[in-house]
């Protein structure tokens, strides 16, 4: 399972890194330590994402620009033998993508990996960093 040093998670939800140390420190998120520093596993970051999407702060979507190219974490996938519908949060957002079931398997996308999501038109398409 990857895991996110608290840099990487805060950039994942599109906070400071402050405010994730904050949320460590209140018991919010776990967090281990790993060659001496503060890491968070990629489960429990796409959980807290998935709850920051479902109810987020109201002038929150106005101080984040939504380019084509958004950098998230995977929260959820569900598949089957052809087709996977990929969920992810990438800051404020929530976007599905639905692709093959091969392409999200070669690309590894389960909940707790980041991701990288490209919009174009009413296309999303997802890929690793």
């Amino acid at each position: 399972m990857p895991t996110y040093r608290i840099a990487e998670a805060a950039e994942l939800l599109g906070v400071s890194d402050d405010t994730v140390r904050r949320w460590i420190d209140a018991g919010r998120i776990e967090a281990a330590t790993e060659n001496g520093r503060a890491v968070i596993e990629g489960t429990v970051l796409a959980g807290l994402a998935s709850e920051l999407a479902d109810a987020p702060a109201p002038d929150r979507a106005k101080a984040v620009s939504a380019r084509n190219r958004m950098l998230g974490i995977v929260t959820r996938t569900t598949m089957d033998t052809v087709m996977a519908q990929v969920e992810m949060v990438c800051g404020p957002y929530r976007i599905v993508s639905l692709m093959s079931a091969e392409a999200a398997t070669e690309l590894g996308l389960e909940p707790g990996v980041s991701a990288v999501a490209s919009i174009k038109s009413t296309n999303v398409i997802v890929e690793r960093p």
